[in-house]
């Protein structure tokens, strides 16, 4: 049996033990919340020597422990496991599926010979709670569908180009991922959004006519990467769909995804002015496969594909990422002053590190050259700038210090900024 390599999130958990938090690993369902949890980090402390009797695992979204969904019996339940002075171990699963659970951890992180870890499948139930209800005493570990990297290091005995092709088709959900036959993968997916994601949002959410939920999801899926808003998306819906939907349910349903970890929206930031544009923005998805999926395999645009892709390695890697604008004071051929705006793909914040990112698939031309950097030479600050090709472009950095980094050489982490 294959087993995926998933330090990165292991080595935080086990940084994180003992730190007199809950520590709360959120993320979209079936990307390897609930592995990392009871297989990775079980394996890891039952290496420390920690007995089966200290690790209490209780997986919340399992018929047979319906009952634990009450809070009063969860509690009572991890009570009567709790029989020395020895350090226990606490896993809970799906931890958002019992009513009042911030109730339930609060009540262990006074008791230190307690540790507890839970993993949820929705930002507003576990993201905000963590910051509102655990009074800062919330540890959130973000997880994602593998990276590229990972992948790559159960897919080494093909051609890179194949791996990548793979990754950027059907996504890199970690089930997804080990299934060797196209037609499951597809079939897998598809099946995924219908029964599981939009289900949930539903149900979530209340929502009784779900036409518009799902033509919004399509909308998205066919335009990566571009500038939108509610306003744009009604407007949309009224003269294509005939939909009188209203821009606050749209903007409604846009929250409810990025709240079921489906999407993230990266917003505009005006580069010279130093302050953001709230609107319009963009909307990646957290998985590839899962948008190809929502359009049958019919959209594979490589170009939107790669920035899609670059945009969650950005995320990754920690950074927070907006769409950047350059204004230009220019003049046209009549002499005449205008402003034009100029766009940078990605503007990624760590701390005080600020990088600029271009998305290029392919640099080949002169003209395309120039266009692709246009926008990087007019920022004067002396923060990195670099643009990312596909191809097989070797990495290096022009005259104007700008660095020219192939994807395969970001991916796999050959070239770090």
């Amino acid at each position: 049996m294959i087993t995926i390599n998933r330090d990165l999130y292991l080595n935080k958990l086990v940084a994180a033990r003992h730190n007199g938090m809950i520590k709360v690993i959120t993320g979209l369902r079936r990307c390897g919340k609930s592995f990392l949890l009871f297989n990775l980090f079980v394996d890891f402390l039952k290496q420390e020597g920690i007995d089966n009797k200290h690790i209490i695992q209780i997986n919340l979204e399992d018929r047979r422990n319906k009952n634990l969904r009450n809070p009063d019996e969860l509690l009572a339940y991890i009570d009567t496991l709790i029989g020395d002075e020895k350090m226990y171990y606490v896993l809970l699963d799906e931890v958002q599926t019992v009513s009042d659970f911030e109730d339930v951890l609060n009540s262990y992180l006074n008791i230190k010979n307690v540790d507890v870890y839970v993993t949820g499948s929705n930002a507003k139930f576990l993201s905000k709670d963590v910051i509102t209800e655990f009074r800062g005493r919330g540890y959130e570990i973000h997880i994602q569908p593998l990276s590229f990297k990972e992948f790559y290091s159960i897919n080494q005995n093909k051609q890179k180009d194949d791996v990548l092709l793979e990754y950027m088709t059907y996504g890199a959900l970690p089930k997804v991922a080990l299934e060797s036959d196209e037609s499951l993968k597809k079939e897998y997916l598809k099946s995924l959004f219908l029964s599981t994601y939009i289900v949930d949002i539903k149900d979530r959410y209340a929502i009784q006519k779900d036409d518009d939920l799902e033509e919004l999801i399509n909308v998205l899926s066919s335009s990566i990467g571009c500038l939108t808003n509610p306003r744009k998306l009604s407007d949309t819906f009224k003269s294509v769909k005939k939909s009188s939907i209203t821009q606050d349910t749209i903007k409604a349903y846009l929250d409810y995804m990025q709240d079921a970890f489906l999407i993230e929206k990266s917003v505009r930031y005006d580069i010279k002015g130093r302050r953001y544009i709230d609107t319009p923005a963009k909307y990646y998805f957290s998985d590839l496969g899962l948008r190809n999926a929502r359009l049958d395999f019919r959209q594979t645009e490589q170009t939107h594909l790669m920035e899609n892709l670059i945009y969650n390695e950005l995320r990754l890697r920690g950074y927070s990422v907006d769409v950047g604008q350059v204004t230009l004071n220019t003049k046209n051929a009549e002499g005449k002053s205008e402003r034009k705006n100029l766009e940078v793909d990605f503007v990624c914040n760590k701390g005080y590190d600020r990088v600029y990112v271009q998305s290029a698939f392919a640099l080949d031309s002169d003209e395309k050259r120039d266009q692709e950097l246009r926008s990087l030479m007019h920022i004067k600050d002396s923060f990195q700038k670099v643009v990312i090709t596909g191809g097989m472009q070797p990495t290096y950095r022009d005259e104007n210090g700008i660095l020219i980094l192939n994807l395969f050489d970001f991916l796999l982490d050959k070239v770090g900024f």
